[in-house]
């Protein structure tokens, strides 16, 4: 049988293009950006679609909640530390723009390294093979040094580590994100996952102080997220789960103890999808009546646009 029944396409209807809802309009296209423009002449010029659509609401975002003295929490990984944008977000915390930070073990390490000696990330797939990987002192015996301070003193690992920067008389202070937000009084938290983190590796390391100060932190970041009202803002940047997993935890307690949890809007920076932090903070700004964002893109071109078109906007 070579011949087989068709489906008669002559009553299929049609409607005028004109009528029919269309998701792109020539009200969303992009301009050229002209000569010499500033960065709100460049951002306004960006298709209002997709990512270009996305980053205007974060801005925007952010620029209301600190118009109206809501809290912008910025939670980090080591990434963004580790691509140079150190200076980036130190601007928005001696700006007033970021009230609270919150990092990772690696974040801080990096950090230290930073201010300690001005590089850091080592070359893994050299110094792993011959045992010199994560053996640094000075970086250790300075987070462990800050863990058993933090541990006797019953304060945050985080601000143990930001005052340790801060009071160390290191050369390159004035580049440490975690020293910054010491100097402006502003919660520094470092949650840590006891056994990721080269210092662990250490003699000098006492998982009983590395813990009691990382959950201690736990607790200092989850009353930041009590003040998570209608228009505040929080942000993950390149964390795929610690800080993710803190933010679920975070909010799960503080709903248990009562507090209100406004509509906020949640974004997610980072230069692949990952499971976590689609949820978290960005899936459950949605579930509390919010906005969820995520742009996807190198932090190092979306972070600094993103603190230019704040800065510009709050100046």
């Amino acid at each position: 049988m070579d011949h087989y029944d068709e489906l008669s396409l002559e009553a299929v209807s049609t409607e005028p293009l004109a009528e029919r809802p269309s998701n792109v309009h020539i009200s969303d296209f992009g301009s050229v950006c002209p000569p010499r423009a500033n960065v709100g002449s460049f951002l306004d010029s960006l298709p209002d679609i997709l990512a270009g659509r996305d980053i205007k609401r974060i801005i925007e975002a952010v620029v209301t909640a600190r118009h109206h003295n809501l809290p912008v929490i910025f939670c980090y990984g080591a990434h963004v530390v580790k691509v140079g944008l150190a200076p980036v977000v130190i601007e928005l915390i001696k700006q007033g723009i970021l009230t609270s930070i919150a990092t990772n073990g690696a974040g801080a390490i990096h950090d230290v390294e930073i201010a300690v000696v001005g590089k850091t990330s080592e070359d893994v797939a050299t110094a792993l093979p011959c045992g010199r990987f994560g053996m640094a002192k000075e970086t250790s015996e300075f987070i462990n040094g800050a863990a058993q301070q933090a541990y006797q003193e019953e304060i945050g690992l985080g601000t143990a580590i930001a005052r340790g920067i801060d009071s160390s008389g290191a050369e390159h202070t004035d580049l440490s994100i975690l020293a910054a937000a010491y100097q402006q009084q502003i919660p520094a938290t470092v949650h840590v996952a006891l056994g990721t983190d080269i210092n662990h590796m250490h003699p000098s390391a006492d998982g009983a102080a590395i813990g009691a100060g990382s959950l201690r932190d736990f607790r200092i970041f989850a009353h930041q997220i009590t003040k998570l009202r209608d228009g505040g803002v929080i942000i993950v940047a390149g964390s795929a789960v610690v800080l993710p997993l803190i933010i679920e935890k975070s909010l799960a307690v503080v709903r248990n103890l009562g507090y209100k949890i406004g509509a906020f809007t949640g974004v997610n920076l980072d230069f692949m999808k990952q499971y976590r932090s689609a949820l978290n903070p960005v899936a459950r700004a949605g579930e509390f009546g919010g906005e969820g964002i995520t742009l996807i893109g190198h932090h190092e071109i979306n972070i600094p646009l993103i603190a230019a078109g704040v800065l510009e906007k709050l100046s």
